[in-house]
This record gives structure tokens, sequence and C-alpha cells, in this order.
């Protein structure tokens, strides 16, 4: 529960923008806290480089032929039948799209 309070009033503001966020337009806390997720959370289960665990690999090649949006909706709302959990009541869209755009083109290192 603990992760919610720290999420929540980044996603907050960004349900009150209803924008996608680029790179830039994403405040560098916030930015702070989607890779610290990524590597931490998806770590988990994807391998804390990303290449790779009990869930597929989330690094550039292998995601290339992923369409974004459908990459988007599993962030989002998980895979049923799969250990995905979905990720939509700690993240907008705008957000999962900050995500994907990252890990399409090679995931940041934590800072």
């Amino acid at each position: 529960m603990r992760r919610a309070r720290v999420l929540l009033p980044g996603v907050a503001l960004a349900c009150a923008l209803g924008t996608v966020l680029a790179d830039d337009e994403l405040a560098p806390a916030r930015r702070a806290e989607l890779t610290r997720l990524v590597r931490q959370d998806c770590g988990a289960c994807h391998g804390r480089t990303l290449k790779g665990g009990l869930g597929p690999p989330l690094v550039a090649a292998a995601l290339e032929a992923k369409p974004a949006e459908s990459l988007k909706y599993t962030i989002l709302y998980g895979r049923s039948g799969t250990p995905m959990p979905g990720w939509r009541p700690f993240l907008t869209e705008a957000e999962a799209d900050w995500i994907v755009a990252r890990l399409i083109e090679g995931f940041p290192d934590a800072r």
C-alpha cells in the first residue's frame, strides 16, 4: 500500500491534465518514480535488467514487433490467466504511453 501513496499524486495530476505526456512534459520526479516502478515492480518478474525472468523480456529488441497500443493495454489491464497484473489503479494512460515509449527506445537506468 505504501507504493500507492507515492504514485497517486502524480496520477491525479496527469488525470487532471488529460494529456499524453512526452518525456519533457512529465515532471522529473514522476519520471524517476515511473523508472523505479518499472525497474523494481516490473523487474520483479521481467528481471531487474528487464531481460526476462518469470515474465518475458522488456528490452527494445524483444518489443520491436509488438504494437505500442497492445503494450499499453497490457500494462494498464494485465493479462488474464497470467501473473501479469493491471497497473491502471496507479497509472494514467499517458503514463503507460510514456513507459511504453521508454521500453521501445531502451529503458533508462534508474537514477
